[in-house]
């Protein structure tokens, strides 16, 4: 299969493309190499992955109309996975617009590819965060979706939206899955697992929002890939998944299993709650078992571990 995988550079997008070049597709990855966090890390990325097999790379942003339009033309892919985008709750907050562009106008030019060049299949990387302020737990796709409190929230809704309307529209077949809090090796340098696990490390102090009680659905990167593959190979008219570890744990718990791996004590300094930050994430994985045959298989413990171990491994080799 002929697969086009955006934002394949970064963390999940990497992981997708060494498990799709292992069962030997053809991937194209689009992505800007944005400063969001070092693109030196993306870099690395990228050049590990050519080590395993050949892959295409088109270095552009996906708001380029243009861009993107020659991207498909040149490697007509049969499916889109799309995963590039703006990420984070609190820098939505301090860059609304930049977060609107990114989110909603560039999928608008990868659905409008899609459709030109046939795509046979769209998979849209959505986000828990959608949920907003649901009083409602375990979170579930039937759940009505009216409290989204962050702008990063509000453009993946958007991007659903338009994934529906060009399923209705023009029979794209599309599934957008919701992610909860995912982690793992080459894990995003500001989410909390590896934030947490190199400055404790470090010893150096951890800032936690709130009083550490906020639970959160930690879903291991390799559980999430298996989703996204499965999500490649169906192709349904039009769906909505949750992809999650389908468990919760306090911040506070996380820090102590960090720190257990480790063998090192945090320093913790306590913060006012952050505007936008939701006090529980939790998945009802049902209906991904049902249509995908999802089930996270990596416990949070197991996943700290597996983490803080590449963690040290990595330290070590550029000692």
């Amino acid at each position: 299969m002929r697969i086009i995988v955006t934002g394949g550079a970064g963390f999940i997008g990497s992981h997708l493309t060494e498990a799709l070049l292992e069962r030997a597709d053809q991937v194209a990855i689009i992505d800007d190499f944005n400063a969001f966090y070092d693109p030196g890390l993306k870099r690395e990325n990228i050049e590990a992955l050519r080590r395993k097999a050949p892959l295409t790379l088109f270095e552009a942003d996906i708001r380029d109309k243009m861009k993107v339009d020659e991207a498909f033309a040149s490697f007509k892919p049969d499916a889109v996975c799309h995963l590039a985008a703006r990420a984070g709750v609190r820098p939505s907050i301090e860059d609304p617009l930049l977060y609107e562009e990114v989110n909603c106008i560039g999928t608008l030019n990868l659905l409008e590819a899609s459709r030109k060049t046939g795509v046979k299949n769209f998979v849209f990387a959505s986000s828990s965060s959608v949920y907003g302020i649901n009083s409602k737990v375990p979170f579930s796709e039937e759940d009505p979706i009216t409290c989204p409190i962050s702008p990063y929230a509000t453009t993946k809704r958007a991007g659903e939206l338009m994934c529906f309307t060009y399923s209705h529209l023009y029979g794209l077949p599309s599934t957008s899955l919701r992610f909860f809090t995912v982690y793992g090796e080459r894990g995003r340098p500001d989410m909390a697992v590896a934030k947490f696990t190199k400055l404790i490390n470090e010893g150096k102090e951890i800032q936690v929002y709130g009083d550490g009680t906020a639970r959160r659905d930690f879903t291991y990167v390799k559980d999430i890939i298996s989703g996204l593959i499965k999500s490649i190979d169906t192709q349904s008219r039009y769906e909505i998944v949750n992809l999650g570890g389908a468990n919760t744990i306090e911040v506070n718990a996380l820090i102590g299993l960090i720190e257990k791996a480790l063998g090192k004590k945090a320093d913790i300094r306590y913060m006012d709650p952050a505007p936008g930050d939701v006090p529980i994430t939790y998945a009802d994985v049902a209906k991904a078992k049902r249509l995908l045959g999802f089930s996270p298989a990596v416990r949070i413990d197991e996943g700290v571990e597996r983490y803080v171990r590449w963690f040290l491994e990595r330290q070590a080799s550029k000692v």
